[in-house]
């Protein structure tokens, strides 16, 4: 039992190391890679613009390859894996070295899992209900998505009312436009976006525009 209990205060450090990483960072470039030998470019493109986390998506199958470049090549760099949406995803995202995952919905079957493996998840949530789930399951971040589709900064500020232990990472329609509100909203941890690793700029290797 101590020796359980050891392991879970472990893992509730490292959970929250991650998330000061992110904090303090305040963008996550959300990245879909055809390609994993983009990966390693396109991540020191944006070490030099100031950003050192990446969210690489499972949106293609090149995902877990550029995971695993990333991490091996750059460490200063915190890389996790998107758009996760099974165990399995999730298992080979940890398997390349994903400090975290996040989710585009709310799957309380592979949330309970990541939290029972340590594993720090981000879940996808749009509703008062999902925001609840979460809560139950023992996480206080939860991604806020489509954020600009589902009513954005004003609704997510009533949504935070009732649920003051919750901070958020907005994500979906974020631009440059709109970010400065969020990021000045106490509720956001950090904001997810894909303006500046926009698919055409990574496959024209325009590596100097992505910094």
């Amino acid at each position: 039992t101590l020796q359980a209990g050891y392991s879970a205060e472990i893992g509730r450090n490292e959970m929250e190391a991650v998330f000061e990483r992110i904090y303090a960072t305040g963008l996550v470039p959300v990245i879909a890679i055809d390609d994993a030998q983009q990966a390693v470019p396109l991540a020191k493109a944006l070490l030099a613009g100031g950003l050192d986390v990446a969210e690489v998506t499972f949106r293609t199958a090149a995902a877990a390859e550029a995971i695993g470049r990333i991490r091996n090549e750059l460490p200063e760099m915190l890389v996790g894996a998107g758009t996760v949406l099974t165990e399995e995803q999730m298992q080979q995202a940890q398997a390349a070295g994903a400090s975290f995952v996040v989710t585009p919905g709310f799957n309380p079957a592979l949330v309970r899992r990541a939290v029972e493996q340590s594993i720090p998840i981000v879940p996808g949530t749009a509703t008062p209900g999902e925001m609840e789930q979460a809560m139950i399951l023992g996480l206080n971040i939860v991604k806020f998505f489509p954020a600009e589709q589902n009513g954005g900064l004003d609704k997510l500020k009533a949504l935070a009312g009732p649920y003051r232990s919750l901070r958020f990472m907005p994500t979906g329609g974020i631009k440059i436009q709109n970010l400065p509100a969020y990021i000045r909203f106490s509720k956001t941890v950090a904001c997810g976006g894909s303006w500046m690793v926009k698919p055409a700029l990574i496959n024209a290797g325009a590596w100097d525009e992505i910094t």
